[in-house]
């Protein structure tokens, strides 16, 4: 044990290097913030104009579904625009595929529309591009090598399950290229995110395989750690330098500078260090969430985890106390964080990590190790990836189940008042656990909240309600309806715009077997979910609206999509299928018009089984109604058209006499769905309205008297 005095000294000197990473980094942002808030760039985002601008790519682009086409983003510092040479960051948002095949470090040039960031970030403008980019010079040498490996390591792992194939990449070398978005969600829920970034827990695993290396060819002390250092290098460069991976290289290179000078590492002062050297050289670093976590994360494993490591050693094998007092330490250090920005409280991530724990090493070394094989021999990486890919296997199940749990987070008050409260409620925490008292009335109380929980959940209707006839998915601001066709199966028209919400209600309703998707038009909202309704069931066949851009295409490989023509009639089971629309009659698709037009290119059903019928618009506007509003039958249940837009036709909503009108909305969208408009008409139409965005998943069922609306919440 440290005497008084050294110990007092080691505090004075960790409390003055947070100061100095404070004033730093309050420094480096107070310049930054000046360069980015002044200048040419900044003076064209102010007046909103357009302009044309050389610039370097700085992250990798990303693609996420838009509600006409996916939309790309990506980072990239400006240094000539309007003649004037600057050195400023600014976000792109693009829509031409070309900017995906862009590389960190590429310079191009690019026409667009700068506009003034509404968040506070540190950025010069936000630069809406509406071209290809004009690609001025190739990457540097390093950034085409790190491409060759992650592209190589991408083809060893073709050959692996969907799950593997997009988690293994994501945990050697941070390419989340191929995850799928639901797996993604899956993975936040379950508090394994951290596992698809590199982080600290990817470099030590390689440092310490190279150090193990070194030991066994017999190098001595001062070899292996020069060894390690590159071993680093070469791992970032292809990691790519997101904040996590700075982090854990700088607290790594610390550490392998005292492990060479013979010094010993102290943890607090390396991660003040790394904190120092980051943001000196990076002040964006200081507003990074990413940043802020990882370096978060590794304070709660060196202030936390020795403590409850001691403590839990006296009850625990060693070995499981360990695991538990890292895993408890850097979820309880993130969690006012992640409170902040999520409003959710993970309530499965300890138990979560703990199992995916002893496969996180496995499949990061052999992934790795694949890597590099790859680059030599493609038939020998794919051996070594089989292992990893079981290994990753067992992650991504572990991800699901614990995704799927009832309760795996808690609804949380999101932003700064959400953060004081988590920390005001760890306080509490730390205040009964040192009273046996206090811990006897707490363990009385969770044990009464616990039977309340179990007894509501026993006594609350079941869901699906029985005898569903059909169920309005709360999917966000999208469609995705489900019509039951027999024990286990569902016709499901449209899919939302994520995986993972039509999936999960898919698992509420019990469907293992979807005879035919109907996808009645190509916006993202109503087809970008299509992988959700596919993971874990077979689907039969698909139709789709021949006016169509083919955007469906990439999403139902190895299915020949059919397209949907007015007089057909479809037989699942006793359910029939009629299509209405689109009629021969509707306009083409015009180039370039990828909204009202394809609106109304909707394909327009109706649905009918004893004692059930219900008209299923899509999403077509006034003229698709009007050119429809002759073959409009009869029906009890409405799917109000277009999310309840104001684009609707009194005499179309009229003509349908439903008793129940569906709007499937999300919650605050940006589209101001359901219009007022919509709301007043079907209320003098005197039809029961349920919308997803406030009743969750709504399910119509048969009734003595007609048909009825059950919501889930």
């Amino acid at each position: 044990m440290l005497p008084a005095w050294r110990e007092l000294r080691a505090r004075r000197v960790l409390v003055g290097v947070a100061l100095v990473c404070a004033a730093a980094s309050a420094a480096g942002v107070a310049l930054r913030s000046s360069a980015v808030e002044t200048g040419p760039v900044r003076d064209l985002a102010r007046s909103g104009r357009s302009a044309t601008a050389d610039a370097v790519i700085t992250g990798d682009p990303k693609a996420k579904p838009g509600k006409r086409r996916p939309v790309i983003i990506l980072r990239a510092r400006v240094e000539v625009v309007a003649r004037a040479r600057v050195r400023v960051p600014v976000l792109l948002i693009a829509g031409d595929p070309s900017w995906l095949r862009l590389l960190p470090g590429q310079r191009v040039r690019f026409h667009g529309g700068f506009r003034t960031p509404r968040r506070a970030e540190l950025l010069a403008a936000v630069v809406i591009v509406g071209g290809p980019p004009t690609v001025l010079g190739r990457p540097s040498a390093p950034q085409r090598a790190a491409e060759h490996v992650r592209a190589r390591l991408r083809a060893a792992v073709d050959r692996l399950p969907a799950d593997q194939r997009g988690v293994l990449p994501g945990m050697v070398v941070g390419d989340t290229s191929r995850l799928d978005p639901g797996l993604a969600e899956e993975f936040r829920t379950a508090g394994l995110t951290h596992l698809l970034v590199v982080s600290g827990a990817n470099l030590a695993i390689v440092i310490g395989a190279v150090l193990g290396l070194c030991r066994l060819a017999g190098l001595g002390g001062r070899r292996a750690p020069p060894l390690a250092a590159l071993a680093v290098f070469a791992f970032v460069v292809v990691a790519r330098p997101e904040p996590s991976v700075l982090r854990a290289t700088v607290m790594g290179l610390i550490g392998l500078l005292a492990l060479l000078t013979g010094r010993q590492r102290h943890g607090l002062p390396a991660l003040g260090a790394a904190v120092l050297l980051l943001v000196l050289i990076d002040p964006v670093l200081a507003r990074s969430y990413g940043f802020a976590l990882s370096v978060l994360a590794t304070a709660g494993l060196l202030v936390l985890a020795p403590a409850w490591r001691e403590r839990l050693a006296r009850r625990l094998p060693g070995p499981l106390a360990d695991a538990l007092a890292v895993t408890a330490a850097a979820e309880v250090a993130v969690a006012p964080v992640l409170v902040m920005l999520s409003g959710e409280l993970g309530v499965v991530s300890v138990f979560a990590n703990l199992l995916a724990a002893p496969a996180v090493a496995p499949a990061t070394l052999l992934g790795a190790l694949a890597a590099v094989t790859a680059l030599i021999s493609l038939p020998l990486a794919r051996v070594l990836v089989w292992p990893a890919g079981l290994a990753v296997g067992w992650i991504a199940w572990i991800a699901r189940t614990a995704a799927h749990l009832p309760y795996a987070t808690i609804p949380w008050t999101p932003g700064g008042f959400g953060a004081i409260t988590v920390l005001l409620a760890g306080g509490v925490a730390v205040l009964i656990l040192r009273s046996r008292r206090l811990r006897l009335i707490a363990a009385a109380a969770m044990a009464g909240v616990l039977v309340a929980v179990v007894a509501l959940r026993v006594l609350a209707p079941a869901w699906p309600p029985p005898g569903w006839q059909m169920v309005a998915c709360d999917v966000g601001q999208g469609d995705a309806l489900a019509l039951a066709a027999g024990p286990g199966q569902a016709v499901v028209v449209d899919t939302g715009p994520d995986p993972a919400p039509v999936d999960a209600c898919l698992r509420r309703l019990g469907v293992r077997d979807v005879p035919l998707l109907i996808l009645t038009h190509p916006h993202a909202d109503h087809i970008n979910g299509t992988s959700g309704v596919r993971h874990g069931r077979a689907v039969r066949e698909i139709l789709t609206t021949p006016r169509t851009s083919g955007r469906e295409a990439r999403l139902v490989s190895g299915l020949a999509p059919r397209s949907a023509l007015a007089g057909q009639q479809w037989t699942v089971g006793d359910l029939t299928l009629s299509i209405l629309g689109p009629r021969a009659a509707a306009p083409a698709l015009i180039p370039g018009d990828d909204g009202t037009t394809i609106n109304n290119a909707s394909v327009v059903l109706v649905a009918r089984r004893p004692g059930f019928s219900a008209l299923l618009a899509g999403d077509v506007e006034t003229e698709a109604q009007r050119a429809l509003l002759g073959d409009v039958p009869h029906v009890q249940v409405l799917k109000v058209p277009h999310h309840g837009s104001r684009s609707q036709l009194p005499a179309f909503l009229a003509a349908a006499h439903a008793s129940i009108s569906l709007i499937s909305v999300g919650a605050q969208n940006d589209y101001g769905h359901p219009s007022a408009f919509a709301l007043d008409l079907l209320k003098g139409l005197h039809t029961q309205v349920h919308r997803t965005d406030r009743e969750g998943d709504i399910a119509v069922i048969r009734t003595t008297g007609g048909v009825a609306a059950v919501p889930r919440h």
